[in-house]
């Protein structure tokens, strides 16, 4: 997913706890949902960045030769804006665009 694209809030927002409530029937559950896509989410931009950064680094590890790298700055400073993962999980949880299944709920109606 491009998360430079996602228009959300880059602040946290109030919202209505029965919206959350919806797909699990248990805020808890959600939760536990959002709290692991967030970590996907997180996973993947940190991923991305090591990527990009990985392009700047130098190959000598002599202090002396240590310079400021603007595009290197710019490119962390582009991130620092991005919305944090957490809402963008929340974003795409009350869209509808997070799979989930509780394989323990699954298991239980097979008895």
């Amino acid at each position: 997913m491009d998360y430079k694209k996602v228009k959300t809030e880059t602040i946290a927002v109030t919202r209505n706890i029965e919206d959350f409530t919806k797909g699990t029937n248990n805020v808890y559950e959600t939760v536990t949902i959002l709290s692991k896509r967030s970590n996907q989410i997180s996973l993947e931009m940190k991923e991305e960045l090591k990527q990009k950064i990985s392009e700047f680094t130098s190959t000598t590890d002599n202090l002396e030769e240590i310079f400021e790298n603007r595009e290197q700055i710019e490119i962390a400073k582009y991130y620092e804006h991005l919305p944090k993962p957490s809402l963008i999980a929340i974003h795409e949880y009350l869209n509808g665009e997070v799979f989930f299944r509780n394989p323990h709920k699954e298991h239980q109606d097979d008895f």
